[in-house]
């Protein structure tokens, strides 16, 4: 760790990241500090997230060596935080603004420290941030980081793969005891705004009946498919449920009370699913909460790809001067938008897409009316 003082002799590339960890996060460091290296930048890594950038100031040199071995390692070797100074984000519609005074000292960290350009990972409310940053003058590029997949600009983030991976390998095993003991299990995953981690393990893993934010479902609905699995001898079901997808009442399953300028923390549903399940038709009902499982470990190959290309696109944005911009994956290649755009738009589930529709072909229930 160092202290803001001298600027550095090569031109620099600074990187943070910001937000809930994820799978990915160090392969795009590398990737970034890989890039830096060949088109004649130095690098250093901001530690704990946008708390770096201002006194104390904290960060550390990036080096091919240093980082070597880090593109199969989850987390992220400079830190993460989603509390402090830059607190952002209230709620899905509702972004605060970050003092002037604060971006006033970011600016003055960055010309201290001669970073050219830096990169910010971090989803739509570290987003929000580096757009507050750029409006405000400060070099800056963006690169999208969700487990939920829930940005729009972006046909996948990268952590993405790596949390679905984790929720259909929990299914896996979670079919074989249920089976044994004729139980029914309801595994609760992440998803706040959108259901994608639910609905694609919920695909992968042969789940039963998938329970979206998206899709408005009844308890009735769930009851009668368990009822028809076992009318056909199938005495155990599979419910994968988000942890955003609201009870028939409308409301949200929040694990604690919410201070101010904090989005809510959801958690719970899977329980009031499985003791609903329980009551109305006097089964076995277990509950599973993945919780930050989904966060942790390897990333996959897939990830470890998209990762690195955002890594090095982002380097290329900061050469060329395109500040402003956040990399993104528009099939089958990368490219960049306005990270001011980008953080407008929220991707989540269409009821009518094809992925719900192979569900739906397939038999698996949504809990929704008349299905």
């Amino acid at each position: 760790m160092e202290e803001a003082g001298m600027k550095t002799q090569k031109p620099c590339v600074g990187i943070l990241t910001s937000g809930g960890d994820c799978p990915g996060l160090n392969a795009v460091i590398r990737a970034a500090v890989l890039a830096s290296e060949r088109l004649g930048y130095s690098c250093i890594g901001f530690l704990r997230g946008y708390e770096g950038l201002v006194d104390p100031v904290e960060y550390m040199p990036l080096t091919p060596a240093n980082t070597n071995g880090i593109l199969t390692t989850g987390g992220t070797i400079l830190g993460s935080t989603n509390r402090g100074q830059f607190s952002a984000t209230v709620g899905e519609d509702n972004r605060l603004s970050i003092d002037q005074g604060l971006l006033a000292s970011v600016a003055r960290t960055v010309d201290q420290l001669g970073v050219s350009g830096l990169i910010c990972i971090g989803g739509d409310g570290s987003l929000a941030i580096a757009e507050q940053f750029h409006q405000f003058g400060i070099p800056v590029v963006g690169v999208p980081k969700t487990i939920d997949n829930d940005l729009g600009a972006t046909a996948f983030t990268f952590g993405f793969d790596s949390a679905v991976s984790a929720a259909t390998d929990a299914l896996d095993r979670l079919r074989t005891t249920a089976a044994s003991h004729e139980r029914i299990m309801v595994l609760e995953v992440m998803g706040r705004h959108a259901g994608w981690i639910a609905l694609h393990s919920g695909l992968a893993g042969g789940a039963d009946v998938i329970l979206l934010p998206e899709i408005t479902w009844n308890f009735d609905t769930i009851c009668q498919k368990i009822m028809n699995r076992e009318s056909v001898g199938r005495r155990h079901t599979l419910i994968v449920v988000a942890e955003g997808a609201t009870l028939p009442t409308g409301d949200l399953v929040c694990m604690a009370p919410t201070a101010v300028n904090e989005q809510v923390k959801l958690g719970g549903i899977g329980q009031i699913v499985a003791g609903e399940i329980a009551k109305r038709l006097d089964r076995q009902t277990r509950t599973v909460v993945l919780g930050h499982l989904q966060r942790g470990g390897s990333p996959t190959t897939f990830d470890r790809v998209l990762a690195t290309e955002f890594g090095v696109l982002a380097v290329q944005l900061i050469q060329k001067g395109r500040f402003g911009e956040m990399v993104c994956y528009r099939p089958p290649e990368i490219e960049s938008v306005p990270i001011a755009s980008a953080i407008k738009l929220l991707s989540q589930v269409d009821p009518n897409g094809s992925a719900v529709q192979t569900g739906r072909g397939l038999g698996i229930s949504f809990g929704d009316i008349g299905e």
